[in-house]
C-alpha cells in the first residue's frame, strides 16, 4: 500500500524541463554568439555561391571548346574562324588579341621579332583569362582554413558562458554541466560544415582551371603557329567522316590469316 501512494506521487509529479538546444545556446551567448554565427552563415552562402556561378563560367568555356574542335578551324581564315566565336568567350579573346598583335607589330620602328611579339601577347591574354577564372578561389581558400577556429572561438566564449553560470548557481552536477557544454560544442560542428565543403570546392574547381589552362595553352600555340605560317599550319583535326572512311577502308582491306607463312618452292631444272 505504502509503495503503491510513493509510486502514483513520483507518476504524478512532473519532471523538470531542460531546455537545451542549438537556439537556447544563441540566446545564452549574446551577441558574440551571433555574430560568430552570422559569419558563419556568410561564408557558407559565399561558397556555395562562388562554387555554382566558377562551375557554370568552366562548363561553358569547355563547351565552347567542343565547338571551337568542330568548326573553328574549318574557316579559312582566323578572322573568319572568329566571327564564329561568341563574344565573351575566352576562345576567341585568344585569336582577337593575336590578330591584333599581328597587325600592330606592324607599326613598330624597332627590330622585334614578330614571333616574341605574337608570343608574349597571347601569352598575356592566357594570363588575364587564368586570372579571372581564378577569381573567387582565395574565398575558398580562406573559409576552409579559417572557418573551424571561428567555429571554435564559438565553443570556448560558449564554455566560459557556461562555467560562469554553473558558478554561479553553485551546483556542478553532470546535469547542470552536460547541457551548457554540449551547446557550446555546436559551434565547433558548425565551424567544420562551412569548412569542409570549402576545402572541396576549392580543390575540385582548382584541378578543372588547370585543365582549362592547359587547353588554353594548347590552342594559343595552334593560333601562332597559323599566324606565322600565313595560314598554312592548322590542327589536325580528325572529324567524323574520316573515322568512318577509315573504318569502312579497314573492313574492306583483305585479311591475312594468323600463322600463315609464305613459301616458294623452286622446281628443279632437268
Amino acid at each position: 500500500m505504502y509503495i503503491e501512494l510513493l509510486s502514483a506521487a513520483a507518476g504524478g509529479s512532473a519532471a523538470p524541463a531542460n531546455h537545451f538546444g542549438f537556439w537556447e545556446a544563441l540566446q545564452q551567448g549574446g551577441i558574440i554568439a551571433y555574430s560568430i554565427f552570422g559569419v558563419l552563415v556568410i561564408m557558407s552562402i559565399g561558397s556555395f555561391y562562388i562554387l555554382i556561378t566558377k562551375w557554370l563560367e568552366q562548363q561553358r568555356i569547355f563547351n565552347q571548346y567542343k565547338q571551337i574542335r568542330g568548326n573553328f578551324w574549318r574557316a579559312s581564315t582566323l578572322r573568319e574562324g572568329a566571327n564564329k566565336l561568341d563574344k565573351n568567350s575566352a576562345w576567341r579573346q585568344l585569336v582577337d588579341d593575336g590578330l591584333t598583335a599581328e597587325e600592330s607589330h606592324t607599326k613598330m620602328t624597332d627590330s622585334l621579332d614578330a614571333h616574341d611579339w605574337l608570343h608574349g601577347s597571347l601569352a598575356r591574354s592566357e594570363a588575364s583569362i587564368n586570372a579571372r577564372l581564378a577569381g573567387g578561389l582565395p574565398f575558398l581558400a580562406t573559409v576552409g582554413a579559417t572557418a573551424p577556429f571561428v567555429g571554435l572561438l564559438g565553443t570556448v566564449i560558449g564554455i566560459y558562458r557556461a562555467l560562469i553560470a554553473i558558478g554561479l548557481a553553485g551546483s556542478a552536477s553532470l546535469d547542470k554541466v552536460a547541457g551548457p557544454v554540449g551547446e557550446a560544442l555546436i559551434m565547433t560542428a558548425l565551424g567544420l560544415l562551412v569548412a569542409v565543403p570549402a576545402v572541396l570546392a576549392y580543390n575540385w574547381l582548382q584541378s578543372r582551371n588547370k585543365r582549362i589552362a592547359e587547353l588554353l595553352s594548347g590552342f594559343s600555340t595552334d593560333v601562332l603557329a597559323n599566324i606565322n605560317s600565313g595560314g598554312t599550319v592548322r590542327p589536325a583535326l580528325l572529324t567524323q567522316a574520316s573515322t568512318q572512311q577509315a573504318g569502312k577502308a579497314a573492313a574492306t582491306a583483305p585479311a591475312r590469316p594468323a600463322g600463315t607463312t609464305t613459301t616458294t618452292t623452286t622446281t628443279p631444272r632437268p
